[in-house]
């Protein structure tokens, strides 16, 4: 989709700060800061405010279009969230399935700042008890 119709099926204004930041996001193959948006904004000739860019990043995250990510001691990344990649978690007991969204996203960024490592694949596999048969068993 491209990005005046993802913004229109979003309600979002278009303006040039935010095709900007939403651009600068999805040519990153990984999550990137609220600093560097800023940085690269500038860069750009987009006069824009630090405070600007994280209402936007805010605005993104809750219209679904970005993943906000926790790096601990109040570090945060960015990234285009994916919506096509999920996981099932299976109950043992009664094959009742639930699908999830990948957290590995989330285990690559800290993966990547605490090694270098770029992840090319993984492998998830979660077994469970769902609730109702939790409080059957009691």
């Amino acid at each position: 989709m491209k990005i005046l119709e993802l913004f229109k099926s979003k309600k979002i204004k278009i303006t040039k700060a935010r095709i900007e930041i939403y651009n600068i996001i999805s040519s990153s193959e990984n999550g990137i800061s609220a600093d560097f948006i800023y940085t690269k904004c500038i860069e750009a000739g987009i006069n824009i405010n630090l405070s600007t860019v994280y209402r936007c990043l805010d605005l993104f995250e809750e219209k679904d279009i970005i993943e906000k990510f926790d790096l601990g001691q109040g570090k945060y990344s960015y990234a285009i969230k994916k919506h096509d990649h999920k996981h099932v978690l299976e109950c043992d007991i009664c094959h009742k399935e639930v699908e999830l969204q990948c957290p590995m996203q989330q285990i690559e960024e800290m993966v990547k700042n605490r090694t270098g490592f770029t992840l090319t694949e993984h492998q998830l596999f979660m077994k469970g008890v769902c609730n109702e048969c939790k409080d059957k068993k009691k």
